[in-house]
């Protein structure tokens, strides 16, 4: 994380704040060298700069909390955005430019970036083009002589000596003597068409036949990184928009619905060494001394407290550095960046499974936060997800074997148990998993020591798909012998989820003075009748009189006191 302070201001045109102009390359390359307005509470990259330089970090969002993290998500209600104030995100962009272009500040306009199709690569993997070059002019192969496979180079697939691709090493890659294109094409070329041979794969004559294409129209449900919208996705839909003019094909688009997940972001950490020196000092007494902060990797970090023996052993020049601790123990600063192996915090995922177990991994990534959004990995979550996993066994096991029983469930263990149901059914059709692992774990603490089958059984049916192996062990455990994968997703039952009592603000004049629960069966002439009779209700009524109380079925009864 670098920069520089240029001594400069910028005013902004729509307040008329000084902003101060920064010089760094932590930005992306696609920027140039141009000047962009930074928004640390709302951009992981600008939040980190802000926080290594002490720079004020202002939220735009009502209610979002950027004490530990930006906030990335682009929706909510506008603040401390003048007249944006009480919009919604979607609403406040054109309001913004309504305004510039009213003040005269600027003007909309839309700019269009060309971006290079880079279709033709000097590799040997890929489809090869069924081009030929007759007399030196590109000749389009005929129908009878496709389809054009790679041929044999042997074991060398690196360019020529001279710089041609590896194509150039086949024997007899021509055709009627005419030499045959050596390039080939990218993966995503493909690709660009799978989708239609799944609809028909074994057909011979044709990319898929009408009635295939009639009858699976395109993908309901595409998913993939951003990237992709740049690969894949754009060629996809290139080339499927060209099959449906040509009328290869019955459907414009080829996917019905796309989510794109967001990036996983690697959380950096650092180490301080004291300069001149190979002594490395702890995060809290860095200030004391004159430092040049290092990355570490962070595979020899957990809960940024540094493995000494591990960092020694890490690298040659490290192999005699001397520490100066906390209380014992080496704390090490962090950051939020891109994964990147130049920044040491590309996290193993072998080394998660080995330590904790892929079940817990898999878990602990979807717990990350909403699908759509770039999340930081912080391996500080996956210690209370296996603790979750390890509650879930005990509520099967013990240390004296197998603990599930039939005694029949109480209506407290139907309702935490429909609750869970009803929520993991809505939030998977949402996509929205990270709410379902939350969900988990509230189900397991509420059943606390249940371990009624009637019970049990139905929850790891619901946690197959999160957790597939420990669910896997535990229903064979109750006597399947088929895998969990074949079992049917328990049913919703809203009859065990139904509240019979809600609770009442007790209010004397307007001011809530206490809660009270109650039946919610009960009439408003019932519920104050309840209520007058209460110890309480006299006392903060005193010497008064009660002249009035009004009751709001299942949420207030504000006495009137004179």
């Amino acid at each position: 994380m670098t920069g520089v302070f240029s001594g400069s201001y910028a005013i902004n045109p729509l307040t008329g704040a000084k902003v101060p102009v920064w010089i760094s390359e932590y930005v992306l390359s696609g920027y140039g060298t141009g000047a962009i307005m930074a928004v640390p509470a709302h951009d992981s990259r600008d939040y980190a700069f802000a926080k290594h330089f002490n720079l004020p970090i202002i939220p735009l969002i009502e209610g979002c909390d950027v004490s530990e993290s930006s906030f990335d998500a682009k929706e909510g209600i506008m603040c401390n955005s003048g007249f944006l104030n009480g919009l919604t995100v979607k609403e406040a962009i054109p309001a913004a430019i309504d305004y510039v272009e009213a003040h005269g500040i600027g003007k909309r306009k839309i700019n269009y970036r060309l971006r290079d199709a880079i279709f033709s690569r000097q590799r040997y993997w890929g489809e090869p083009f069924p081009i030929y070059f007759k007399d030196g002019i590109a000749t389009p192969m005929e129908e009878k002589d496709l389809p054009l496979e790679l041929p044999s180079i042997g074991n060398n697939y690196k360019p020529t000596e001279t710089g041609e691709p590896p194509l150039a090493r086949a024997e007899g890659w021509e055709i009627d003597g005419w030499p045959i294109e050596k390039n080939t094409m990218p993966g995503f070329a493909g690709s660009s068409a799978y989708y239609l041979r799944y609809m028909d794969p074994h057909n011979d004559h044709a990319l898929v036949s009408p009635e295939a294409d009639a009858y699976w129209r395109n993908v309901d449900l595409y998913v993939g990184g951003t990237e992709h919208a740049t690969g894949h996705l754009i060629y996809s839909r290139f080339w499927n928009k060209f099959l449906y003019d040509l009328g290869y094909v019955c459907e414009k688009e080829p996917f019905k619905k796309l989510i794109n997940q967001g990036m996983i972001q690697g959380r950096s950490n650092f180490v301080y060494r004291i300069k001149g020196t190979n002594t490395f000092v702890s995060l809290g007494l860095k200030d004391q001394y004159d430092t040049t902060e290092l990355h570490v990797d962070v595979n020899i970090v957990h809960n940024d407290k540094l493995d000494l023996e591990a960092f020694r052993a890490w690298r040659p020049d490290y192999a005699d550095a001397e520490f100066i601790l906390e209380d014992g123990e080496y704390i090490c600063g962090y950051g939020v960046e891109k994964m990147s192996k130049s920044m040491y915090n590309v996290v193993n995922p072998d080394m998660i499974c080995d330590t904790y177990g892929a079940d817990t991994l898999r878990l602990y990534e979807m717990f990350l936060g909403p699908i759509e959004q770039s999340k930081p990995w912080d391996t500080k979550g996956i210690d209370g997800i296996s603790r979750f996993l390890k509650r879930l066994w005990r509520m099967f096991y013990d240390r004296d074997g197998f603990v599930v029983t039939d005694e029949q469930p109480t209506p407290a263990q139907l309702k935490s148990l429909h609750k869970l149901i009803g929520k993991a059914r809505e939030d998977i059709e949402n996509f929205s998993y990270n709410t379902t692992v939350s969900a988990f774990m509230i189900a397991v603490n509420e059943l606390g020591e249940c371990h009624s089958r009637a019970i049990l059984e139905p929850l790891i049916i619901v946690l197959s798909p999160f957790a597939p192996h420990i669910a896997e062990e535990l229903y064979h455990a109750l006597g399947h012998e088929e895998s969990i994968s074949f079992a049917a997703f328990p049913e919703y039952n809203a009859d065990y989820t139904r509240e019979d009592n809600c609770t009442y603000a007790i209010s004397f004049n307007g001011k809530t003075r206490f809660t009270l629960e109650m039946a919610k069966s009960l009439s408003p002439a019932e519920v104050e009748a309840q209520v007058r009779a209460l110890d309480q209700t006299a006392k903060y009524v005193g010497e008064g009189q009660i002249v009035k109380v009004i009751v709001v079925p299942g949420k207030i009864v504000n006495i009137v006191v004179r």
